[in-house]
């Protein structure tokens, strides 16, 4: 732990400017982002006695080894500029919501020549038309199932709509009419765009122009007799009616708002939203936060508001960059002002309600009105969203990995059986996996205080001496360390991002910093991006085995000269701990937290090894005639194959047909030609989704991770 004297700037180094700040620890990783009207006063309170401040204050401020602060023209530049740093660093130190579910969206692909509608979830895409969130995906598919018979427009995949548009023949939904079928001419491609912007339209709440037109229809067929016509309107307009009854009118028919609200105590907090488009509930969405920073209920609506609503900066900014036509443009300015309505409604107003409500006006492009309800309709909502939260929390403290307090627990176990300096708030494990030798792989995944950080997942593929993989299983695990931690050496080397201080006078600041360690002061606001993932080591690592793992580890540290990183390994039979150069492992209870937090770190690298080992022994299993066209990369192929559909049709095609495809030139267009021609006697598969070309590999046993105290032979 760091003494905050050591990296304090000197006096009147700080501007009193408003601006965004960062605090970075002794590997330069960005661990905490704020932003301050005065910077001056707000880094002031960093620097006070230590004993004064909040243990979670406490816990980052001894943690940090510099500070660095970034001057900005107004407040909302600096609300802008924290939520991209925080999106950026993924600072641990910082008040970070995580969804209690991941939630599906209608989806209308509107940037597409033929629209689709679907079900997706994850980041948004520009050009597309999202609606809800939905609270499960058969609600979407029931919505979506009604409407189909007005609105018949395309739900298939890529794949499905070229193979009909080949073959001239509708898939299923065609024949049944609940598809307009342009793949085969039947709707020309701009009738099935309007028509995808009419289903949109109905989905964002103008849903009486098209009842209306619809009994029109009706009438007048039934005037002209013609009866089964005038049925098959009126069953749609009851399909119409069934879909929107699924949304309950809550709030006048004008009304667009998002209501927020929160409910919490001194360690976590779970918000819930409600989405209200055209007076109806059109989605509804979930997060949990566990409170790692002293904030208030203002400053964590203000965090909140920047999550929610700042994604929508970054699909605008998207958008801009993206190659959209006309029409995507304008669905995408739609979506725009779909995602941030005119009322946002807050349990309680953030620090300085001025602010956030003229970025979000900037955001949406119009006037946006922040306040909390207080009467009416809205408040009683409100006290219903806040039903919703309390419940959501509720559910939440059951879950035992999502317990601050167990997981405190499990690393300060961890931390007293292995003699540590500190908690692992960082731990690696490792974990090697094939099938009697062949296809070796290896996994690295990270928990991060007690939490798994699948983005930081790593995979390696054994590759040995002689490039035909490793002979055991030690060996294995010495060549994934050496390569993990040479990659280490090398990023914290190679990378410019921190300056480094490498003087020894103390100055004003305060005792010396030493040698190579981050000097505070000023940085700009667009610099280089965040270090490469290696560039950081973790407080342990954990092997997957006993001791001849443990042993192979260590050498391979050693031949590094890693000497700040401790290591052990969890063997599976006994559940035994070893430690390097122990005779006897260390015990754990079966109980403790400790070990149940080391099991399910190498559980979770026993899962992700068979995973990578099974898909590249998957890649294995199948070959093409393309893979060995030199100048041929993937994603040539795969434009290759979707615009010819097969290998066999491929290889029909002259020079100049095979030039024409998007990223081929003639030279690598001649080097297909002179492939397939050499093999023109060869059996063909025919398939429109990839390689035509497959035969079958090496298919035997299922794949094996060994982890017990002996080395496991690799391969015959």
């Amino acid at each position: 732990m760091a003494d905050p004297a050591t990296y304090r700037p000197k006096p009147g180094e700080i501007p009193t400017s408003p601006g965004v700040y960062r605090f970075r620890d002794a590997h330069g990783r960005v661990i905490y982002v704020g932003k301050a009207k005065n910077l001056r006063a707000r880094l002031s309170n960093y620097f006070q006695d230590v004993a004064h401040l909040h243990h979670r204050t406490q816990s980052m401020v001894t943690t940090a080894a510099s500070v660095e602060w970034t001057v900005v023209g107004t407040e909302v530049e600096a609300l802008a500029l924290e939520y991209s740093w925080i999106k950026e660093y993924d600072p641990r130190f910082n008040v970070k919501y995580r969804d209690d579910k991941s939630y599906p969206y209608l989806a209308v692909t509107m940037a597409e020549e033929v629209p689709r509608a679907q079900v997706m979830r994850g980041a948004k895409r520009p050009g597309t038309r999202y609606f809800g969130p939905y609270g499960h995906a058969w609600a979407i598919r029931e919505t979506l199932d009604l409407l189909l018979r007005v609105f018949p427009i395309r739900t298939c995949s890529a794949g499905v709509y070229r193979r009909a548009h080949q073959t001239g023949r509708p898939c299923l939904l065609g024949y049944i009419d609940k598809c307009s079928a342009p793949c085969v001419g039947r709707i020309g491609v701009d009738e099935h765009k309007q028509l995808a912007q009419d289903f949109c339209d109905f989905m964002a709440g103008d849903t009486q122009r098209f009842e209306r037109r619809l009994t029109a229809r009706m009438n007048e067929a039934a005037a002209s007799m013609e009866y089964e016509q005038a049925a098959r309107l009126r069953d749609d307009i009851q399909a119409l009616r069934r879909a929107t009854e699924k949304n309950a009118v809550v709030l006048p028919d004008a009304t667009d708002a998002d209501i927020f609200a929160l409910a919490g105590d001194e360690l976590e907090a779970a918000v819930q939203v409600f989405h209200v488009r055209g007076g109806r509930i059109r989605g509804q969405r979930g997060w949990v936060v566990e409170k790692v920073e002293d904030v208030t209920d203002a400053e964590l609506v203000e965090h909140l508001l920047q999550q929610v609503y700042g994604a929508v900066e970054d699909a605008r900014a998207a958008a801009a960059e993206a190659d959209l036509d006309a029409e995507g443009r304008a669905a995408s300015r739609r979506e725009t002002r779909d995602a941030v309505p005119r009322e946002v409604l807050v349990p309680v107003l953030p620090p300085d309600p001025g602010q956030m409500a003229a970025w979000l006006t900037g955001l949406r492009g119009a006037r946006v009105e922040l306040r909390v309800p207080q009467r009416g309709d809205k408040r009683e909502l409100a006290a219903t969203v806040l039903k919703n939260a309390e419940h959501a929390l509720a559910l939440h403290r059951t879950r035992r990995a999502g317990d601050l307090t167990t997981r405190s627990q499990a690393l300060r176990e961890i931390q007293e059986a292995l003699g540590l300096e500190s908690a692992p708030l960082r731990i690696e494990c490792y974990d090697i996996s094939h099938t009697q030798g062949t296809y070796q792989s290896a996994s690295m995944v990270v928990f991060e205080d007690g939490l798994a950080r699948k983005s930081e997942y790593r995979t390696f593929s054994v590759r040995g001496p002689e490039g035909d993989g490793a002979r055991d299983d030690t060996a294995a695990m010495h060549e994934v360390i050496t390569r993990r931690f040479r990659r280490y050496l090398a990023d914290r080397l190679a990378s410019g991002e921190v300056e480094l201080d490498d003087s020894d006078d103390s100055g004003d600041a305060g005792p010396a910093r030493g040698p190579g360690r981050p000097r505070s002061g000023e940085v700009p606001a667009e610099e280089p991006g965040e270090r490469k993932r290696f560039a950081y080591p973790p407080n342990l690592v954990v092997v997957d085995g006993g001791p001849p793992q443990v042993a192979a580890a260590q050498r391979a540290l050693d031949e590094l000269g890693v000497t700040d990183v401790a290591l052990c390994g969890l063997a599976k039979r006994l559940e035994e701990v070893w430690v390097p150069g122990e005779d006897y492992p260390v015990i754990l209870q079966r109980s403790s937290e400790g070990l149940y937090l080391l099991q399910r770190v190498r559980d979770e690298a026993h899962r992700f090894a068979i995973t990578q080992h099974r898909r590249r022994r998957s890649k294995g299993m199948t070959s093409s005639v393309l893979d060995d066209v030199p100048g041929l990369g993937p994603t040539r192929r795969k434009a290759l194959l979707s615009t010819f559909g097969s290998v066999k049709r491929l290889r029909a095609a002259g020079v100049d047909e095979i030039a024409q495809v998007r990223g081929m030139g003639r030279r690598t267009a001649e080097a297909v030609v002179a492939a397939l021609g050499g093999d023109a006697g060869a059996p063909e598969t025919d398939r429109s989704e990839g390689p035509s070309d497959a035969v079958p590999a090496d298919a035997g046993s299922a794949p094996t991770s060994h982890d017990g105290a002996g080395p496991g032979m690799l391969g015959a």
